[in-house]
């Protein structure tokens, strides 16, 4: 017998989005470990509040939330809080009821850019790490570090401002045409970061990932992996400039190891004789990939006799699948953000969900 097509509304629900989140789905795992990470961040969720008056969004569903937007690509807070109103999983993991009324998206990227004072995105990646169930899975002793940008993994995040925008500091240049989106001839125009500036993003730096390559405004972005479930265990995003991988991985691998005794692998851009030599200062052993190519590498015999040199070299490469899930997956290929300090802040909260969405199965093959 055919069912008659009739609409039926029911004026009460007895279903909460618990039960009706399916057992098996990967993001009840997730929750456990954020739930846990959220809880050692109390303390400094504290800090950011004032005891006294009116109540904000909670700090624990504005950080679950924006791991939703990264989990899912979601393009912006806007379309965020949109599907947030009828999607009932998104509910469960924020921690939202079925008849709870969502956030206006102004009032939430004002609570979210509270966040920004206590550098919480990069607390709360330190707290997923220091989960009792994740530690056991991260190295303490062998690390990598990102690709250089001419490299095939690339590491550029494009900055949220046109070329237009790129004018000279001192007030001169010809201004774009009248309209909307007004045309602009920089043809025979030399332009360069020392005299020009981007009026929309200053922050950003104009950069060519190598030759044959088109110049764009872009930040740089750096991880540090730890080699033995290529997990990231630091993130750091800073202006484009040409020293900018080699200063980042001196200061990434300082933090994370201040006692030094391990090692650090890189491809051949990081094959630099200060760069080498500052690493051995701090007490790390330079993994870093010899280039030979008409010079002397800094890397020499008392390194890559050690078969834990070659271990480093193929395991290094792991590094490109990281910020291939946050350009792609994570929806980072070109910020939505501008200035330095929340562009770095969303970028480490993306390496922290990428953490998150391996853990489920790397925790169960534990």
């Amino acid at each position: 017998m055919r069912g008659s097509d009739e609409e039926t509304g029911a004026l009460f629900s007895y279903q909460s989005p618990e039960s009706l989140v399916p057992p098996d789905h990967p993001l009840r795992a997730i929750r456990v470990v954020v739930n846990g990470a959220l809880e050692r961040l109390s303390p400094e969720f504290s800090k950011l509040y004032s005891p006294y008056g009116r109540a904000s969004i909670a700090p624990e569903k504005l950080l679950r939330a924006l791991l939703i937007q990264a989990f899912f690509g979601i393009r912006s807070e806007r379309q965020l809080m949109e599907q947030v109103r009828y999607n009932i999983l998104f509910r469960w993991f924020i921690g939202l009821s079925m008849d709870a009324v969502v956030w206006d998206v102004t009032v939430f990227t004002k609570n979210r850019d509270r966040l920004l004072a206590g550098d919480i995105a990069r607390e709360f990646l330190l707290a997923v790490l220091a989960d009792p169930a994740v530690k056991p899975l991260v190295s303490s002793e062998h690390f990598s570090v990102k690709p250089a940008p001419a490299q095939a993994g690339g590491t550029l995040i494009a900055a949220w401002a046109s070329m237009k925008s790129f004018q000279p500091k001192d007030g001169s240049g010809t201004p774009p045409d009248p309209g909307r989106n007004g045309e602009r001839d920089f043809r025979g125009e030399k332009r360069s970061n020392e005299t020009h500036q981007s009026v929309t993003d200053p922050a950003a730096r104009l950069y060519r990932k190598a030759d044959g390559q088109p110049a764009r405004l872009v930040y740089l972005g750096h991880v540090l992996m730890e080699n033995r479930n290529g997990l990231i265990v630091d993130a750091e995003l800073t202006p484009a400039t040409g020293w900018a991988e080699r200063a980042a991985a001196e200061a990434m691998i300082e933090t994370t190891a201040p006692s030094g005794r391990v090692t650090l692998g890189a491809d051949k851009a990081y094959d630099v004789a200060a760069h080498v030599a500052n690493l051995r200062a701090l007490g790390v052993t330079p993994h870093v990939a010899q280039n030979t190519t008409n010079r002397r590498s800094a890397i020499d015999g008392r390194t890559t006799r050690h078969p834990g040199y070659a271990i480093s070299q193929c395991i290094r490469k792991r590094i490109e699948e990281p910020f291939g899930w946050i350009k792609e997956a994570g929806g980072f290929r070109q910020t939505k953000h501008r200035g330095r300090d929340r562009v770095g802040w969303m970028f480490t909260l993306r390496a922290a969900a990428y953490n998150l969405i391996r853990l489920p199965r790397l925790v169960a093959a534990t």
